[in-house]
């Protein structure tokens, strides 16, 4: 089994295809992916490096939890993790301090 270091660096460096992948599997993820990319001045690949990024550094325990519960039962641990830290990115509430990205506000004040 993959320790979660090797899991991390396998996918910092599939984030460049990922975006790919995703369209074709997930348009509807792959769409909220480009646009919150956009809303911050930042591709796609640039969005999923900054999730993995932000995970590392401020998900919570429960987060960890999570993630580490979810690759038990994966045969595919490296994508499994590339979507929890996406799909966290992407419902986290914004933060200047743990995203160059964010401004601050929340999604629904117009910010992704």
């Amino acid at each position: 089994m993959p320790m979660l270091g090797d899991i991390l660096a396998s996918a910092r460096t599939a984030s460049n295809s990922f975006q790919t992948w995703l369209e074709r599997s997930d348009p509807a993820l792959a769409a909220d992916v480009a646009r919150s990319a956009e809303a911050r001045g930042s591709t796609p690949t640039g969005f999923v490096r900054s999730a993995i990024a932000d995970f590392n550094r401020f998900a919570s325990e429960e987060d960890w939890a999570t993630l580490t519960s979810s690759l038990r039962d994966t045969a595919d641990p490296g994508t499994t993790c590339l979507l929890a830290m996406v799909h966290w990115r992407l419902t986290a509430r914004s933060c200047a301090a743990h995203s160059p990205f964010d401004t601050g506000r929340t999604e629904a004040e117009g910010t992704a």
